[in-house]
């Protein structure tokens, strides 16, 4: 049966084919983004200009136009489109972002780190790429996926474009995609592994990798997500007031795969920061001896992270402020024996409504997770509810009681996304300030 289908920015324009779906690999052509590449051994490329060089690398370049690549869900279904990155098979958790812009932001965001990202928005990559707004040194996740990818970028800041980007760090992408067919199998039977690959499985065959793809589970995250020695980043806000010598406060931040503007945020209201691996012990934190404690973000299950629970449970029994974000909200929850349930398909994207119970106020936020606490499992004397998403009345923060602790399940930090709750720091700050006080 043939399939009429529209490939979207594979090439320089909109073209119109026919496809069998066979499995019959299309070519690339030997022109990426109209920047000029030349032949080398072994048929592969190096580009000869752009900000992000690939200099002998695993994408290949063929004459002929761009290489069939496949989706296939663990339930099934399968989506055709082509690949606009390295040629590559692999299984991957499959999960979905509704941001209109943001793209690089999101590609960077170590929370994505084992998880191949379907974006709503159908156009991507029209604003090109700037290493300024990378949240992370390299993109962690498996695959990015979108319905058309812009072949010509348009901004002033913009240092290449998305395509030569995933060129450059080795992440298979697929343009083309009806990506709202792929959010809808998502929303329908939640979150699901998946095949990325540039071949039609038919047979036998499909029905032994179908099983490979229902076992598949993102291993060691937090380890591959964070950091892997302890960095120092002084204070820069105040016009030059607070200084590495002389900071507002020292923060320690536990790095389980931190977002770059956490730690600007911190670093413009005057705090010098020491960022630790996820592998470091909480002796080693509060022999710091920090005004106050930030636990970050991150990747993966927060129930498979026992050692992590256990440190964080002995920077919970110290006296030091905290400030716990996505990750970081739920490891402090297991720390005092509350649990986590994973969502159906999870919150990612930058329009998600939270409520604050104590001054009904609703907030916009940034979110990035797929599990949540259990806010009926939380011991009430231990800790009262704070935020609540309302779509889906799932917990969304906590404030700590006879505890100078915060947690919160979005992201105030945003980026992408609104700064509604980008408060939540100065109140961060407060909590800090009391601490000296005392």
């Amino acid at each position: 049966m043939e399939e009429l289908c529209f490939i979207a920015a594979c090439s320089g324009e909109r073209t119109k084919r026919k496809d069998k779906a066979k499995g019959q690999s299309g070519r690339i052509s030997g022109r990426i983004s109209g920047r000029k590449s030349k032949r080398k051994s072994g048929g592969e490329a190096e580009l000869v200009s752009g900000p992000f060089p690939v200099r002998g690398g695993s994408f290949k370049i063929w004459e002929g136009g761009p290489m069939d690549a496949y989706l296939l869900l663990e339930n099934g279904a399968e989506f055709h489109g082509c690949f606009i990155g390295p040629e590559k098979e692999l299984i991957s958790e499959i999960v979905f972002n509704t941001s209109m812009s943001g793209y690089l932001e999101l590609v960077t965001d170590p929370s994505y780190t084992g998880q191949a990202v379907v974006l709503s928005y159908p156009l991507i990559g029209n604003y090109g790429v700037c290493r300024e707004d990378m949240e992370s040194e390299r993109p962690l996740l498996s695959a990015l996926l979108v319905r058309e990818l812009a072949e010509l970028e348009s901004n002033w800041r913009s240092e290449g474009n998305l395509r030569d980007f995933l060129i450059r760090y080795d992440i298979p992408g697929i343009s083309g995609l009806d990506t709202r067919a792929v959010i809808k199998q998502l929303r329908e039977h939640g979150t699901m592994n998946g095949l990325i690959s540039g071949r039609h499985y038919e047979g036998e065959e499909r029905e032994a990798l179908l099983r490979r793809i229902r076992d598949y589970r993102v291993r060691d995250a937090v380890r591959r997500a964070g950091r892997k020695e302890i960095s120092e980043y002084p204070p820069s806000g105040d016009g030059g007031m607070w200084t590495a010598e002389r900071p507002r406060f020292r923060v320690a931040l536990f790095d389980f795969g931190a977002k770059q503007n956490m730690i600007r945020s911190l670093q413009k209201r005057g705090c010098h920061v020491t960022l630790y691996p996820p592998a470091t012990r909480a002796e080693s934190i509060l022999r710091f001896a920090p005004d106050g404690i930030l636990l970050s973000n991150g990747p993966g299950d927060p129930a498979e992270e026992r050692e992590l629970i256990g440190e964080v449970r002995r920077l919970y029994e110290s006296e030091i402020p905290i400030f716990a974000i996505c990750l970081g909200h739920q490891l402090m929850a297991l720390a005092v024996g509350a649990k986590t349930y994973r969502l159906k398909y999870g919150h990612r994207g930058g329009n998600q409504p939270v409520k604050d119970i104590e001054s009904g106020r609703v907030y916009i936020s940034s979110q990035n997770h797929g599990y949540a606490v259990d806010a009926k499992s939380m011991n009430p004397e231990i800790a009262a509810e704070l935020f609540r998403n309302v779509n889906d009345g799932s917990n969304e923060g906590f404030r700590y009681l006879r505890k100078r602790i915060l947690s919160v399940q979005f992201h105030p930090e945003a980026c992408p996304g609104p700064g509604d709750s980008a408060f939540l720091f100065d109140r961060f700050m407060d909590m800090m300030e009391a601490g000296h006080e005392r």
